[in-house]
């Protein structure tokens, strides 16, 4: 198997592992957000797992994090984890979560206008760009019921716009952990992020006064199974990969994530909290899942499959830091 094969059945390894661990949080986080404020239960998901990243590394022999690591790892964590994914379940308080994944499905189109317009990447081919339109089309079609019941008030107008935000942000956050200075090793670069993002949103929610309004005695066992799974399945392993493949492919391919993560939680929420399922439903499924196969099966440039080789070697270093 040559080195390019192998790092395509890695990307899509990698790729199985944000959709399908990053679907289920949905459903997790629907449960956790039951006893736990949002900023709160965003803080101490990725605090512990950052924590724990953080010991795996320090054990294995890593070297210690530079601070300007450090510095980076909170800009990038502090965007995409506290801008992106505090800033959705923050707004989901006033608005429905068939409108805010209709919002939060518009990442691959900011992720693949700013890799273009910010970061100076080759200009995406118009199979791409039929992909991702084909794809914002089975997420409008997917919460079109939501969007006709919608009524909106001036807090719904707001959850709105802090969505958007929320999609810029986790997109802006995305393509700037690919370029930024973060440690070698993967698995530490993880960890800080975690660690950072983790505690920005701990701080916010202080400020905003949750804190004074948490009472862990009234913390219901589902919401502490939920944040369990949030951590280790969400963060740790669903991130994780995450940020491994955001290394080695491009954002589009990235970012089809974003289509197949509510499709999978409108599936669990049928089968594990009694959700309707509905045929229109099964039909923006299958619109969604055609446009991923239609992103990630467009031929890459031969430069950006020697780019992609030459970045594993640089990740792998030469200390035994590797990924």
């Amino acid at each position: 198997m040559t080195a390019a094969n192998r790092i395509s059945y890695s990307i899509a390894l990698a790729l199985l592992a944000v959709y399908f661990p990053w679907g289920g949080t949905y459903l997790a986080m629907k449960f956790a957000v039951e006893t736990f404020p949002p900023f709160l239960l965003a803080g101490i998901r990725f605090v512990i797992a950052g924590s724990l990243l953080y010991l795996w590394e320090i054990f294995k022999g890593t070297r210690a994090p530079a601070i300007t690591h450090w510095r980076n790892a909170a800009i990038a964590g502090g965007l995409m984890l506290l801008g992106g994914n505090s800033l959705v379940a923050w707004a989901e308080q006033t608005v429905s979560s068939g409108i805010a994944a209709l919002i939060v499905g518009t990442v691959p189109l900011w992720m693949t206008a700013m890799a273009w317009l910010w970061q100076k990447e080759t200009k995406p081919s118009k199979r791409i760009l039929l992909g991702l339109l084909l794809g914002f089309s089975g997420q409008i079609l997917l919460v079109s019921h939501s969007l006709q019941e919608a009524s909106y008030s001036a807090a719904q107008a707001w959850g709105c716009l802090i969505l958007t935000a929320a999609a810029f942000f986790w997109a802006a956050g995305s393509l700037y952990s690919r370029q930024a200075w973060l440690p070698q090793s993967a698995i530490m670069s993880i960890a800080l992020q975690n660690l950072m993002g983790g505690a920005l949103c701990l701080l916010v929610g202080v400020v905003t006064g949750e804190l004074g309004q948490f009472d862990l005695q009234q913390v219901s066992a589902r919401s502490l199974w939920s944040l369990t799974y949030l951590i280790f399945i969400g963060s740790i392993v669903g991130f994780s990969a995450y940020i491994w493949v955001l290394r080695k492919a491009k954002p589009a391919i990235v970012s089809t994530y974003a289509y197949v993560n509510p499709v999978v939680a409108v599936f669990l929420g049928w089968l594990l909290a009694d959700e309707q399922l509905t045929l229109q439903t099964v039909l923006a499924a299958i619109i969604i899942l055609l446009s991923v196969v239609l992103i990630t099966r467009t031929p890459a440039p031969r430069k950006t499959v020697q780019t992609v080789i030459c970045n594993q070697q640089q990740f792998s270093g030469l200390d035994g830091e590797g990924i």
